[in-house]
């Protein structure tokens, strides 16, 4: 089994449509939403969920006033002014660090772990997937994209799936980090502007760092040749396959507005043409 971690220097490049439309096209795989800050395949995949599980990290400091002697040195402490003048945490301003758990002398904080979010396996109609919704404001979003990362794995291997397509985290953040590990190969998906280079060699050092092998795909290609014909440039220096160019085109838009992928809404048309041109330069670079 080989995963296909599919992730952009930026947000709003197409990821994850041009994901959703290699994961329409793919055979005998499991799909992977592992951008748990905000996680949008399931608007294009309709899920069933068929499992609900809690997600849990960090914590948030609680003191016990029975314990508490009011010594002051969790206040002197806390770099965040979490803790009132009556020792009562704010849940908000509460970075759960655990320094004032660690240094009380009383051992008067209590650290409980806290649920964060949830991570869900569904069926679509294009097989089965796994992701997640990040709480709102909450942390840990790299610790939960390695749990969806390896429940994903686990069901492919289960179902003796040949690939794992994950649609990754923009940036170069801890989540993009914590979705390339292990990762057969990573498909960059880049927009022709100048921020769109800048951002696409970051992530791509950041993929040659942890020596995944790279692909970029330019987006909207023709809104801007020169920057295409650089990013192109800027992949060749670095070894990057570049597997496609695929034009501006409104249907991707109207395609997300009627909850279905571009090849679905698009018929027969130059885009859906192109993307499948470009998934079989993909699948030749896997070796499927």
């Amino acid at each position: 089994m080989k995963e296909l971690v599919v992730i952009s220097g930026k947000g709003g490049t197409g990821k994850t449509s041009l994901m959703a439309a290699f994961a329409s096209l793919a055979e005998n795989k499991v799909m992977c939403d592992a951008d748990v800050d905000a996680a949008d395949l399931h608007l294009l995949m309709d899920p069933d969920i068929m499992e609900k599980h809690d997600f849990q990290g960090g914590g948030t400091a609680v003191i016990d006033p029975d314990r508490c002697t009011a010594c002051g040195l969790c206040r002197d402490l806390c770099r965040f002014d979490a803790i009132s003048e009556n020792f009562e945490v704010d849940p908000i301003e509460c970075e759960g660090c655990g320094v004032c758990v660690d240094f009380c002398p009383e051992d008067a904080i209590d650290f409980p772990v806290k649920t964060c979010g949830e991570w869900f396996i569904s069926n679509t109609r294009f097989g089965s997937m796994v992701h997640a919704r990040l709480g709102i404001a909450e942390e840990n979003s790299g610790k939960l994209v390695t749990l969806v990362r390896q429940e994903a794995k686990k069901l492919a291997e289960n179902t003796q799936s040949d690939l794992l397509i994950t649609d990754g985290p923009p940036g170069v953040g801890c989540p993009v980090i914590a979705s390339l590990g292990g990762a057969a190969a990573v498909l960059i998906v880049a927009e022709p502007t100048v921020s769109g280079l800048h951002d696409m060699e970051r992530v791509a050092q950041l993929a040659a760092h942890f020596k995944v092998p790279g692909m970029v795909c330019v987006n909207k290609f023709d809104l801007n040749p020169d920057q295409t014909d650089a990013i192109e440039n800027l992949a060749r220096e670095n070894n990057i396959t570049t597997v496609g160019r695929i034009p501006f085109d409104p249907v991707f838009t109207e395609a997300m507005v009627k909850g279905q992928t571009v090849l679905e809404y698009a018929g027969n048309s130059k885009v859906r043409n192109t993307i499948s041109e470009i998934w079989l330069r993909v699948k030749n670079k896997l070796a499927l």
